[in-house]
């Protein structure tokens, strides 16, 4: 069994170079930016129970760190991902992950995921849509849970002013990462989906970074800043989210932005 030992505060020191281009970018993930959410995979498993009793999809689950966890809590777990590089890693590490649709696109996925349904589905890393979380819940059992989550309040994050550089040069179109922070907004989109709200929580998630470019390197592996890249170039935006990291570096030269995620809880009728 696969397990991992990990704090949400952790300086990543693996790779220190330029930041990797687009065809590294799930590597980045991988090894610098994910790490950061532990806290808010660590406070619903504790809260929810998760345990040898849980089985647990993870849609949108990327590189599958939230369900290594799990799974060392005894889980059965697997994930959907639509990222070809993001399901390679998380293959390797002995994760089984199966295909959704394009980019944003998993809740018009045609592919299977590994049973049709679980008696945990988790929403963590991707903006929780409605029609998102109206495929997440058919693939939850009958009295079974489904979680979403979000950034909280931008003026709860540090992170969010570094944000602003994706939101100066995507299109209008371009998802709000902080659309779903507002009270009561999670709880409602599960209710949208026929889930009855039950939990919730709030989670402190630092973001630590070993250095300037390690922190350039793990930004733009969220997906956050792609519209942005597509607009105005890659070099223009990695450039600008530098500047914008400058006033969070710290004496010894890393990194560090404390920001806020929310999530929420709820059940799956069985009637």
């Amino acid at each position: 069994m696969a397990s991992a030992q990990v704090t949400g505060s952790t300086v990543d020191r693996v790779r220190t170079g330029p930041p990797a281009g687009r065809s590294g970018r799930a590597r980045d993930w991988a090894e610098i930016q994910e790490r950061m959410l532990v806290p808010l995979y660590q406070d619903v498993y504790r809260r929810l129970d998760v345990g040898a009793a849980t089985s647990l999809l993870g849609v949108g689950c990327r590189s599958g760190l939230a369900l290594l966890l799990a799974e060392g809590r005894g889980a059965q777990v697997a994930g959907v991902e639509p990222d070809g590089g993001l399901r390679e890693l998380a293959a390797a590490r002995g994760l089984q992950v199966a295909p959704g649709g394009g980019a944003g696109a998993l809740a018009r996925s045609a592919h299977p995921v590994p049973r049709p349904a679980h008696s945990l589905v988790t929403v963590f890393e991707r903006p929780p849509t409605p029609a998102l979380i109206a495929w997440s819940a058919e693939r939850t059992l009958p009295g079974g849970q489904l979680v979403v989550a979000s950034w909280g309040p931008a003026e709860r994050c540090e992170s969010a002013a570094v944000l602003e550089v994706a939101r100066r040069h995507a299109p209008l179109a371009a998802p709000d990462p902080f659309a779903a922070a507002g009270p009561g907004v999670l709880g409602a989109l599960l209710a949208s989906a026929g889930v009855r709200p039950s939990e919730s929580g709030r989670v402190s998630c630092p973001f630590a970074y070993a250095g300037l470019d390690s922190a350039v390197r793990g930004l733009l592996s969220t997906g956050l800043f792609d519209p942005a890249e597509e607009a105005a170039g890659d070099a223009p935006v990695a450039a600008e989210l530098a500047e914008a990291l400058r006033p969070y570096l710290r004496p010894d030269g890393s990194v560090r932005m404390v920001n806020e995620f929310r999530w929420a809880a709820g059940t799956r009728p069985r009637t």
